[in-house]
Order: C-alpha cells, then structure tokens, then sequence
C-alpha cells in the first residue's frame, strides 16, 4: 500500500438520470499525502466535488454507482465499508466544509446545537465543556463576539459568517483529512485569507491534510502543495503547484491560468440622469431582551449611507461579511423596511405600498448570493427562468415565452435544453447562471448583483463579467455590484463605495480608489486581494 493517507485510484463515477447514464468521473487516480495540501481545480461541472465526496459515500446512492476504483483512507477501503463505520469517520477523521452553508445547516437549529451536535457524537463532550470548545472553535474562525452568536439561527447570519460556522463545525474534531469545498466561497478578501491561514495553521498543528476544491487559482498557488486539473470528469494534468503554474503542459490548464477577470468598465454614458438615489439610508434591527421582549438596543446594519448610481453606470460596494451591504441592497429593492428617502428614476418609492410598487419590480431585479435557496427545487430551469414573465404578462403565447426563455439561457452559456430539468441536477455555478437568467429575461433597467460571481469558476466569471459590460453597453443597464472579489469589481464598476460595519468608510469615483485609496481599510482590502 502507498504511505498517503488517502488514495484514489481508477475511480469513476455514474448518475443515473430518467433512464440513460452520465458519466460524472471517468477513470481518476491521485493521492493525498498525509499533511499536505492537494488542490482539485476546475470549471463547475467537471466532477470536482463528486470525486470529493465519494470518499465518504456522500453522494444520493443508489442514483450514483461506481463502475471502477478504488478509495483506500490508510488501508482501509472505504468504497466497500458498511455504514456503522462510515459514521464514526466523517466528522471525526475526515471533516467536510460543504460549498453552500445556507443548505448544509440546519435552519431549525442554534449554532451552539449544531456545532455541539458532532462534539457529542464524537467526543461525548456536553454542558459546559462543549460550549467552551464551541467558543473556542467560532474564535478560531474569526465569528465576532461569538458568546451572543450561541443561539443565533442561521438566517441571521450572514453568507460569509455562515461559512464560517460549517469551518468551526468541520474543524471540531481535529480531523486527519479536511475536504474543503471551495471554503471561501462567501468570505471577503481580509477574512478568506484570514481562514486560509488558520487553515494552514492548524495543518501544521496537527498534521492535517487537506482536500482543497477552489475555482481561485490565486488560492491554489499561495496555499496547495500538489494540484490536480479537473476536465470534463477526468484529470488531465497533476503536477506540484510551482511547476504548474510555471510550465503548465496541459492546453485546458493554461486556458484556466488566463481566465482572470479582467478590462475596464464600458465607458460612462453622457446622461447623468439618476436611476436610483437613497439620502441617509438606515435599516436598525431592534435587539429586545428579557420578559417583556422589551427594545435594549439596535443593530445597526445600514447607518446612514447615502448613494445616486446615474444611468448605464455599474456602483460596487465591497466590505467584510457582516457589513450590511446586502442588506443595503435589499432596502433600495424595497425588500426590507428602511428609514430614508429612496427614489428610483426620480420616483420617491420608499412610501409606497406593496401593491404599489409591484409594476415597478420588473425594473428592479435581484440575483442573489445563494443560488441554490432562491430556486424552487420543485419547479424545472424553465419554469425558473419564465416565471416573471408569468407574473408581469409578458410573451403574447407559450411559444413566444419558449423563445425568450431559450434567449435568455443562451445568454448565460447555459444549453436550453436543460430547461427541462431541476436544479439539484446542476453543479453550483451552473445554478448561478440559471439565477443571472432569470432577472436578464425581464430586461429591466437596474439588477442589483449580490455576489453574483462567488460560485463560479475564473473561466465563467470571465465570460459573465465580459456578458454583463455587453448587456450594460446594449440596454443601458445600471448595476449595483455587490461582492468581495475585487477583481471582478475593479472590472465592472464605475462607481465604489466600502461599507464597514454598517457605514461608508470610502466612496467615490472606482478608478481612483483602486488606485489611490485613502482609508486604511480600504487599503486593507486591496491588499489582501491583490497580493
């Protein structure tokens, strides 16, 4: 037997799909050395997290199958062990950071129950001595005054502070082997490499292995030791990090090394001509306490910000999770109570009722960051994507409202045919593209984009940021950009405004600031991103 602590070899992997077979992996073989890091890289699809979690028999059997390979943790085959001892591995020796917390935590649980739940099963710890390890675990990982976070549920919390939950939870247990399924996904730039060094900290520490899944290959040559690239369900290219990314020898590899964002934002239209504008914004959530439920205090998520995004012009708001830019972006939206003026293409809407302002949806379009919560599983791609022309009238016949939905999938590199099925079929960043789709189909005048591009792959990135400068430039689109890439923000935005905490702490013109921030923070961020 090979000395790694975990070996693959000859793997494939088939789904058995309304009676005809997809071959997700095909033939893999690679090791994972005890204490190293080995990074699987890849566009979505490729079958990078099916190989991931095969290891633990993860995957909805009996649909998937095995039709070859091997899986050896030690000298232990775990392709062919029985469920009991499965068990007592996942969570314990091998750890798992899944790519969607949103979905992988449990919404009728506190943090502390969950968090709590593996250190019982696994270290029989309870009481007191498990919330001192659980403390100890959202300190760790970053979680800000986590002894009130104890009973917080997981919609109160923000997508990056979520992330960091399932870190605490998937670190509980010291594990031999951690797989990590793109971990950053949802974390800013200060707090991604926060993590990523706590990662690789802990991995000197105990000597952990990592499994590491990431669309960023900056992530991949600052922190993996090996790399693995992934293709269409087979790897086409393993190779130490330095010499990949010095001599890649694969035509797939170096397409994928080229594929950072990148350009200027379309040039800024004449018109000056605000499509939307907010004065001193403020979105403060009661904090109540004792019997009575009495108000103690406020949080205050928006605190007083104040923007004007003119016409075809993109505004980015960038800042640490938990900074309130998405909820800044749900109050313009009307999506959540808020206290100050907000007019949209001069129009005051922040006094009109709901029934009011429902016509005017059709001009206000919202991606969101979770791609996989804000789409029905019970409802197929089309129906998804063609829903608000159910709701807004528009497309004259069935065949009329087929067209603009097969358009509106083309425009996002999807294939129309999968219009006819669900979205539990489709890897994360194909459900991202299905999300742009259905606000692109609505033509409206402003989207706000909130992480629109964390789940997917550099490759599509590009081509999303390259389809949105396009859609910007032909249908005098406004954008508010919300997102921790900055990359993909320098791209994209025209205008920039850094939230901290509630509060604008630097806005203005994009260029100048990405070149000569004035606030630490900012330049904090732009470090952190760019080093």
């Amino acid at each position: 037997m090979s000395d790694a602590l975990v070996r693959i070899s000859n793997l494939s992997v088939r789904f058995e799909q309304e009676g005809r077979s997809v071959d997700a992996v095909r033939n893999i073989s690679l090791e994972i050395p005890e204490g190293k890091t080995l990074a699987l890289v890849g566009e979505s699809g490729s079958g990078k997290s099916v190989t991931a979690m095969s290891l633990l028999r993860l995957l909805p059997y009996p649909r998937a199958s095995h039709p070859s390979g091997r899986i050896y943790y030690r000298d232990e085959e775990l392709l062919s062990a029985d469920e009991a001892r499965l068990r007592t591995i996942r969570g314990d020796r091998i750890g798992v950071i899944f790519q969607e917390p949103m979905t992988s935590l449990n919404p009728l649980h506190t943090i502390e129950k969950q968090i709590g739940e593996t250190l019982l099963l696994h270290k029989g710890l309870k009481g007191i001595h498990a919330r001192r390890r659980i403390l100890e675990l959202l300190t760790l990982v970053g979680i800000p005054d986590p002894a009130s976070r104890l009973a917080s549920y997981p919609h109160e919390l923000s997508g990056g502070q979520r992330q960091r939950v399932m870190i605490a939870m998937a670190l509980a247990n010291e594990p031999e082997l951690l797989i990590a399924d793109e971990p950053t996904t949802a974390l800013d730039v200060t707090i991604q490499e926060q993590i990523l060094e706590l990662l690789a900290r802990l991995q000197r520490q105990l000597g952990m292995a990592i499994l590491l899944i990431t669309h960023d290959l900056n992530i991949v040559r600052r922190h993996a030791h090996q790399v693995c690239v992934m293709y269409r369900g087979e790897i086409v290219e393993q190779a130490p990090v330095e010499r990949l990314f010095g001599a890649p020898q694969h035509d797939y590899t170096r397409k994928l090394l080229d594929a950072e964002p990148s350009g200027t934002p379309i040039e800024a239209s004449s018109d000056s001509t605000a499509i939307v504008e907010a004065d001193n914004l403020k979105v403060w959530f009661p904090i109540r306490k004792g019997l009575l439920q009495r108000v103690r205090g406020h949080i205050k998520a928006v605190d007083g910000i104040s923007i004007r995004l003119p016409r075809g012009q993109t505004l980015g708001i960038v800042g640490e999770s938990g900074s309130g830019k998405t909820t800044l972006g749900m109050a313009i939206l009307r999506l959540i109570q808020s206290e100050g003026p907000i007019r949209f293409d001069g129009q005051p809407i922040d006094t009109l009722r709901q029934k009011q302002i429902k016509p005017l949806r059709r001009q206000m379009q919202v991606v969101f960051q979770d791609p996989y919560g804000s789409l029905s599983p019970r409802m197929s791609i089309g129906d998804i994507v063609s829903e608000g022309l159910q709701v807004h009238g528009i497309g004259d016949t069935a065949q009329e409202q087929e067209r603009l939905i097969i358009e509106a999938l083309q425009e996002v590199g999807l294939d129309p045919d999968c219009r006819h099925r669900y979205p539990h079929e489709f890897s994360g960043g194909q459900r991202q593209r299905i999300a742009i789709a259905r606000a692109l189909i609505l033509k409206p005048r402003l989207i706000i984009l909130d992480e629109p591009t964390s789940a997917l792959d550099r490759t599509v990135q590009k081509q999303i940021v390259e389809l949105l400068r396009e859609l910007q430039r032909r249908h005098n689109l406004s954008y508010i950009f919300i997102s921790h890439d900055l990359a993909v923000v320098r791209a994209l935005s025209h205008q920039l405004l850094v939230m901290k905490q509630g509060q604008a702490v630097e806005q203005g013109e994009a260029g100048r600031i990405f070149a000569q921030p004035e606030n630490a923070y900012t330049r904090q961020l732009l470090e952190a991103a760019f080093a």
